[in-house]
């Protein structure tokens, strides 16, 4: 085999620049673009964390802001429902004094009416008395024919309207 053969030849050579261009690659990316590339990745590492703790910090802050703002809301809640507590305690107060005037005002007009009704009651009993009693005298004086003293008759209505 020939190719076997020109390898004692060129085998030293090859060698060589397999060395001397490994040796540079190892130079230029090596020792010049790695430790670049290594520092860009600690740098944004580093980066990362920094806002990864800032993000941490924020979050605590903020989690104290809205404790804060919880408690500020939770106080004037409360405060809230004390003003609508008073108002409807005013309000009823206000209400049951109208109430209460109106209730005076009513009963007022209940005893007026209530007078007035016993005085229409008082004056229909005595014009139903008058009207009974003319009527018995003027039945007894054409039936029986004769005249019979008004305060008779008037006393036997009255007995009559009182016990049915």
């Amino acid at each position: 085999m020939p190719q076997i053969a020109q390898l004692g030849e060129f085998y030293a050579s090859q060698i060589f620049w397999l060395v001397v261009f490994f040796g540079l690659a190892f130079f230029i990316v090596g020792r010049g673009m790695v430790p670049k590339v290594m520092d860009t990745v600690a740098h944004r590492d580093k980066q990362i964390s920094d806002d990864f703790a800032a993000a941490e910090q924020a979050r605590r802050e903020a989690d104290v802001q809205e404790e804060a703002w919880r408690q500020r809301e939770n106080a004037r809640r409360a405060e809230a429902q004390s003003l609508i507590a008073d108002a409807r305690a005013k309000a009823t107060l206000a209400s049951e004094k109208r109430l209460g005037e109106a209730q005076r005002v009513i009963d007022g007009k209940l005893g007026e009416a209530e007078a007035r009704i016993a005085q229409a009651l008082a004056s229909a009993s005595a014009e139903i008395e008058n009207v009974a009693t003319d009527a018995a005298r003027d039945v007894i004086a054409r039936v029986a024919g004769i005249t019979v003293d008004d305060g008779a008759v008037r006393s036997a209505v009255k007995e009559k309207l009182a016990h049915g």
